[in-house]
């Protein structure tokens, strides 16, 4: 099973618009594919709704691809305490991830994808090299949640041909 983890609980995010294009893409590849968006969930404790949410996306993933947006040159903090919060061993190690990160400026939240790269190493996930730098998000992806431009296209879908194999 594949777990896309849309990374701000933001509403009407472009994380989640872009993270359902990926999801849409792996789907057609992948039969077990599954988004988990954190837009109005309780991940900030260990409760029922975090223990939910390990159940149904975290333990049974065998891989994870992370849609972050960039928060102050990293990425959002209701992420990272929904890894702090959830099992590490059950649901992170050994496991494996990609990384897409998604920003309105012109580096495509580089530091942030450095910075989880860094944690998920700590937590003994293999990351796939090929990480995607999405700038100007507002410029790749429509109102409908569609890419707009065609080497934008190319990019991603090489990274879901390389995940995939991954």
């Amino acid at each position: 099973m594949i777990t896309i983890i849309a990374g701000t609980n933001r509403s009407d995010s472009m994380t989640l618009r872009t993270a359902n294009l990926y999801h849409k893409l792996l789907s057609e590849r992948h039969q077990d594919v599954r988004l988990l968006s954190l837009e109005q969930k309780n991940v900030w404790e260990r409760g029922a709704e975090m223990l939910s949410i390990e159940k149904e996306y975290l333990l049974p993933a065998e891989k994870f691809l992370f849609i972050m947006p960039e928060y102050n040159a990293s990425f959002p903090g209701i992420l990272k305490l929904m890894i702090d919060n959830s099992d590490v061993k059950k649901c992170w190690w050994y496991k494996k991830a990609a990384l897409v990160g998604v920003s309105d400026g012109r580096a495509g939240n580089l530091r942030g994808i450095e910075h989880m790269t860094s944690i998920l190493h700590y937590l003994k996930v293999n990351v796939l090299y090929n990480k995607v730098l999405l700038s100007r998000i507002n410029e790749e992806i429509d109102t409908s949640g569609d890419l707009v431009k065609p080497e934008t296209i190319t990019m991603i879908n090489q990274q879901v041909e390389e995940f995939l194999k991954f």
